[in-house]
């Protein structure tokens, strides 16, 4: 099969043939159908994440139709159209059994534990508790758009920072998570401040619900700005970008007993930033982590998509080829364009 392989970190990413995978013991092979362009991969091919083995096929966000069942699959049948969350439980651990199989102790990650969906075929391991079944009005390629930012943002605010109609919701960073939580929230009945340095990321988080917006190249103290927006703080503020200077702000930003919560990925030498906690613990702030979403919650996003409510389809700015995809992941630290990229023809 047709595979985007990478052998160094940092180095080139090559579209090459690569053998075909095999179905596991309770897992599947998927043949891949759409699948997203995620700044997680970024971080994976330079090398911050300590689960990946070189030669590496990244890839996290898919939507697949099973061509292949291992031993013991009971749920499942060939042909189905599938998604999945991209940490897949194993099911038996403590997280598993109290319905936390984000925090798995022996998580399955496509594109990081194992290859991923950047190639045309991808084997999935636990696939009775991971699999998500699409109904078949759900378009694939916005489907894939889900599959990390906007299913993780969705958690960090209805699961984890427990955003309620009229609270405001201040966003750091207007990427492909940013864009999504704007989404979310503003479908929650949120008010929302977007922060950005980005004039037409600004535009497009502006159409979709934020009722003000931050340009953070011409403000010197975006949490005072924030505090003036919305008389006090954000009851909720979350870095979807993952830097020290968005991660502070955006805790510094709370009202009183507000609720932060961290999606952006801060790895490497900006893995330990620093923190106002004489604010956390002068106002009784709550700082939350948020990483990805149970497949066992997929029914109230979709839910939510079904409804009206959510359109992730307005997210998607770009569809590649397999080439295109690799060439705009290796910019992806420039922050090219805005929205979501999908790669639909592998």
């Amino acid at each position: 099969m047709r595979g985007a392989l990478y052998e160094a970190f940092g180095g080139p990413i090559n579209v090459v043939d690569v053998p075909d995978p095999v179905a596991c013991e309770g897992g599947v092979v998927l043949k891949v159908v759409a699948t997203g362009i995620c700044r997680s991969d970024w971080h994976g091919w330079m090398g911050h994440d300590p689960d990946i083995r070189l030669p590496h096929v990244p890839g996290h966000e898919l939507v697949g139709i099973i061509v292949e069942l291992g031993k013991g699959v009971r749920n499942w049948k060939l042909g189905q159209r599938v998604t999945m969350p991209f940490v897949a439980g194993c099911g038996h651990c403590e997280p598993c059994l109290t319905g936390n199989q984000q925090v798995c102790d022996h998580q399955f990650q496509p594109g990081f534990t194992h290859w991923g969906s950047f190639a045309q075929y991808v084997a999935i391991h636990y696939a009775d508790m991971n699999l998500v079944d699409l109904p078949e009005e759900m378009d694939s390629v916005a489907t894939a758009s889900l599959g990390c930012r906007f299913a993780t943002a969705f958690r960090a605010l209805e699961s984890q920072a427990k955003v309620r109609a009229g609270d405001w919701v201040a966003i750091h960073g207007c990427g492909g998570v940013g864009l999504s939580a704007i989404m979310i929230a503003h479908a929650m009945g949120a008010r929302i401040v977007a922060v950005d340095i980005d004039t037409e990321k600004l535009d497009m988080a502006q159409k979709l619900g934020a009722e003000f917006r931050i340009d953070s190249r011409n403000v010197a103290d975006v949490p005072k700005e924030i505090r003036e927006i919305t008389g006090g703080g954000a009851q909720v503020s979350m870095d979807a970008l993952g830097n020290p200077k968005t991660c502070f702000n955006s805790v510094a930003c709370l009202a009183k007993r507000g609720r932060h919560v961290q999606v952006g990925l801060l790895l490497g030498d900006q893995s330990r930033p620093a923190l106002p906690m004489d604010m956390v613990v002068a106002r009784e702030l709550e700082i939350y982590g948020s990483h990805g979403i149970q497949a066992h919650r997929y029914g109230a996003m979709l839910g939510m998509v079904a409804s009206g409510l959510l359109h992730p389809e307005l997210l998607v700015t770009d569809r590649y080829t397999l080439e295109e995809g690799m060439d705009f992941l290796q910019r992806m630290d420039s922050f090219p364009g805005m929205g979501i990229r999908v790669i639909d023809r592998l």
